[in-house]
Order: structure tokens, then sequence, then C-alpha cells
């Protein structure tokens, strides 16, 4: 039985320590295009208002992003998909993701990405990777609340795979909590905290499978 220190909210606070400890550094010390992972001073939305939050599909916030914006808006707004109505409440802009691979990969290398967009239709792009790009999918939750993130690879065949159970996991790695992962996008499958929620998410959401070649190319 694991904490639940290890998951969610709780864990996306640790993440939050660490960023507000030194809230300047760039959120990837290997793409300034990134930028900190803080611009400025934190733009929290007001507590009342991220209640009322959710996503356009109508499917819930994790608790992960409902904690995280309770901290800090920038990392989404910076990448136009967060504005706010005239309440305040959160306005998500999410793509599908064959919409994403067209735009991070141009019309040859993410074209075979478009067959995934009604499977993956409300999806928002994250920092990291180089020939990669991480996503946020939501969709079926596991029994954290949490939607799964996934790799966008391009260096062989087109792939999507698995790589952390949520978002809560995702900024607690790239914030540089200890993991203890292993070789490989899906190494986390193995790890014996998310080894269980990595699963779950891959019988959800991949057949059961970590990866999948994307290899429908359109005519």
């Amino acid at each position: 039985m694991t904490s639940a220190a290890e998951h969610g909210a709780a864990l996306t606070e640790r993440a939050v320590a660490a960023v507000r400890a030194h809230p300047r550094r760039p959120v990837l010390a290997y793409d300034r295009f990134a930028g900190p992972w803080v611009d400025g001073e934190p733009r929290p939305v007001a507590p009342g208002a991220l209640e009322r939050a959710v996503f356009p599909s109508g499917r819930p916030l994790p608790p992960s992003l409902r904690h995280w914006l309770a901290y800090d808006t920038g990392l989404l707004r910076r990448f136009g998909r967060l504005a706010e109505d005239g309440t305040g409440v959160p306005v998500f802009t999410p793509r599908p993701l064959g919409e994403i691979a067209l735009a991070e990969f141009g019309e040859g290398w993410g074209a075979p990405f478009t067959a995934l967009s009604e499977r993956f239709d409300e999806c928002f792009l994250l920092p990291g990777g180089s020939d990669s790009r991480r996503v946020l999918a939501t969709g079926v939750p596991d029994g954290h609340g949490e939607y799964p993130v996934f790799a966008l690879d391009v260096d062989d065949l087109p792939c999507i795979e698995l790589m952390y159970p949520g978002l809560d996991v995702y900024l607690a790695d790239t914030a540089g909590l200890p993991l203890r992962r292993g070789e490989g996008y899906s190494a986390l499958a193995a790890h014996p905290v998310y080894g269980a929620r990595m699963r779950e998410h891959a019988r959800n959401r991949l057949g059961g499978r970590l990866s999948e070649l994307c290899l429908d190319w359109p005519a």
C-alpha cells in the first residue's frame, strides 16, 4: 500500500515546494524556450473560481492540476492553453492529439497521429522532449483522479507511449524530485509505487499496451 503523499495533490505540493524554492529556474535545463517555472510573480486561480473549473468536455480537473493552479497559472498560460472568463474561472483550450502533432512535427511526421484524435480528443502540450513531445490527455481517470501523460516520438516510427500516470508525477519528476526512474519512456510501469497506475492507464487507453505505433498515414 502506498502513501497518499506519493500521489495527486500531496505529490503536487511536493513539486510546488521544490519550484517555490527556485521559481525562476528553467522548467527544462536543456530547452531555454520552455522558460522558467514561474515568470514574474505567481498568478494563482482564486479558490472559489477554481472550484467551478472543468475542462471543455465537462471532465473534472485532476487533483494535481487543481493544486498547481492554486499556486500558479503561468505554465499553461505561456503555451496558450489557459485564459479566464469574466469571473476569474479558468478557461482551458485543449486540442485533439493530431492537431498538436501536426503543429509540433509538421505534416510529414505529424499526420500519422491524426488517426488518434478521436480517442485522444482533449489534450494539452507540456514542456519536455527534444525530438519527442509530452502530452496530457484527459479521458478516463485512474483511481487517484489523474489523467495520463504520453510521449509522442518520431525518432524512428511515429509512436505514442505512456510516460507518466498523471500530471502529479510529471510535475514531480520535472521539478527534480527523485522518483527512481529507469530507462525508456514507460519505465515507470515497473515502478513499485506508480506501476499499478501506469498499467491502469494502459488498459484504459492503449488496449493494455504501454505504446502504440502510428502507421496510419493519410492518403
